[in-house]
């Protein structure tokens, strides 16, 4: 038997306002010929404008949806409105479903299992080749491990990070980091010019040539491609070409970064970046792209030279820890690689070990870039307390994933990308339905940024992250005392839920201020916000 969802929770899956305003309009005992639940799955029967109903279903243990209708919105608004009705207990119980329901529901078991038996062979696959490669390694006394999972980096693979439209979004870079990490290469800080010192010395990351030419990046090029997991042949040598391409692409960005800076920030003009951008996309560095033309965004924002100062350190600080790459540590080096645009491919990720826990679905945000939107969605694991972000990318207009119910939780298998916080994962398997589990456990704030902190150090270029704030009074500016996010102030609907006493609220830290997600009333009832 699965829970009740609230209002709120139904109308966060519609893909639009339109989408919510029309489910309204349907979500009526009177629309519907036929309507029941068996505990895991709605149907009913719509009246529409033709002769026959519409044919309407939701499972929802994951939740999947199923209508026979022409709208090309997921879910459509007769799904919707099937869920309000549920939601207000206006569907009753039925001991079975109608035989187009459970032919549907046999099929996606019949699917589930076929990609579940995929899974485990690739996964028994890897482990193989893993135990191939270490007693290979033994054997011959190399040590030279692969930065990428299974040990190689293609350069272009259908779903592949980096390769993607999305690359921008997924190796996005942090808001304000890069004025306290130091760099891979040294114990300092992020640093200007060539005072800061070259690799040799190990000391502040500096911007230009003088912190290590061309030479040097087709040195760390070189060095490298053993810790790429490339070997001989056509594919060692493609990717070695593609290295290549990058160290230089990356050796004009840090020469062009240090301009930039002797010349001062106000010089700084759209276009510049915009031909940058073009430049490194050229060069085979898609994800350095991506944050590049994100500084025209900067640019028009309040306080602007700080902010621009910040993006440019951070982005300098990426260049140079892939021309040092060789030196990094293993996960951080596989965290260079995904945000420069080397990508890896889901089925990569899905064969890694899979982490098992009862995952609190904590919020959404959808972001839209260019032609593509981004959907973010943030759990946290409740015996493991792992953060995770799964993201889903789709061209403006068509449907996004809305699998992952905010304030729910789900028992699944979660698989992270590579790297030294790993954060992204993919949902690799989804268990029994959870029982209602109430509030997810939190910390308070000062744990909350420790927790941060922690992360920031491993990945300095870490843009968010999900935290629950326990026991916090809401303001207009702040949050249990720390700063929200300025496009987030005034969280009227939070407040209204405190009443000015505590409570416990899921939020989104950024470099800017923390946007919060969802809140829990009195009934522990979940309020999207």
């Amino acid at each position: 038997m699965t829970e009740r969802w609230s209002r709120d929770q139904v109308l966060a899956l519609a893909p639009d306002a339109s989408s919510q305003k029309a489910a309204q309009g349907v979500a009526a005992a009177g629309k519907w010929a036929l309507r029941g639940t068996t505990g895991t799955v709605l149907y009913g029967e719509c009246k529409g404008s033709g002769a026959k109903p519409y044919l309407a279903a939701v499972d929802l243990t994951e939740p999947a949806y199923r209508c026979s209708c022409p709208s090309r919105k997921f879910p459509c608004k007769h799904a919707l409105g099937l869920l309000l009705l549920w939601s207000a207990d206006g569907v009753p119980e039925q001991p079975a479903a109608p035989q187009w329901v459970t032919e549907w529901l046999d099929g996606r078991a019949e699917r589930a299992a076929k990609s579940a038996a995929r899974l485990q062979a690739a996964r028994a696959e890897t482990a193989r080749l893993e135990a191939a490669r270490l007693d290979a390694a033994s054997a011959d006394g190399d040590t030279a491990g692969g930065a990428g999972i299974g040990g190689t980096y293609l350069d272009s693979a259908p779903g592949a990070v980096g390769s993607s439209p999305g690359a921008a979004l997924t190796a996005g870079t942090g808001f304000g980091a890069g004025a306290q990490a130091g760099s891979p290469g040294g114990d300092g800080q992020a640093g200007f010019g060539p005072d800061a010192g070259g690799p040799a010395e190990g000391r502040q990351a500096g911007f230009g040539p003088e912190a290590g030419g061309p030479a040097e990046g087709r040195q760390a090029g070189a060095g490298a491609e053993a810790r790429a997991g490339t070997s001989g042949g056509l594919a060692g040598r493609v990717e070695s070409v593609r290295q290549q391409r990058v160290a230089a692409g990356l050796a004009e960005l840090e020469r062009w970064l240090a301009d930039q800076v002797r010349q001062g920030l106000a010089g700084a003009q759209e276009h510049d970046w915009d031909g940058l951008a073009k430049r490194l996309i050229d060069a085979q560095a898609p994800g350095v792209a991506g944050l590049v033309s994100r500084l025209a965004r900067v640019r028009a924002e309040e306080g602007w030279p700080g902010r621009l100062l910040e993006e440019y350190a951070l982005v300098n600080l990426l260049a140079i820890a892939y021309r040092r790459r060789a030196a990094l540590p293993d996960a951080l080096a596989q965290t260079v690689l995904i945000r420069v645009g080397f990508p890896v491919t889901r089925e990569e990720v899905l064969a890694g070990p899979p982490v098992r826990d009862h995952w609190d679905v904590l919020g959404r945000r959808d972001e839209v870039q260019d032609r593509l939107t981004a959907r973010r969605v943030w759990l946290r694991g409740r015996r493991t307390g792992r953060p995770a972000l799964v993201l889903s990318f789709a061209p403006q207009g068509q449907p996004l994933d809305a699998s992952l119910v905010t304030g729910t939780t789900i028992d699944a298998d979660l698989t992270y990308y590579p790297g030294a916080a790993p954060l992204r994962a993919l949902v690799a398997a989804r268990h029994d339905t959870v029982a209602s589990a109430g509030v997810p456990p939190g910390k308070s704030p000062d744990e909350a940024l420790d927790e941060v902190a922690g992360a920031l150090a491993e990945d300095p270029w870490t843009e968010s992250w999900p935290l629950v704030l326990t026991g916090v009074v809401p303001g207009r500016t702040s949050l249990g005392g720390l700063p929200l996010h300025p496009r987030a102030h005034d969280p009227w609907r939070l407040i209204a839920v405190s009443g000015g006493h505590p409570v416990t609220v899921a939020a989104e830290w950024t470099p800017q201020g923390l946007r919060p997600l969802t809140t829990w009333d009195d009934d522990d009832t979940a309020v999207i916000l």
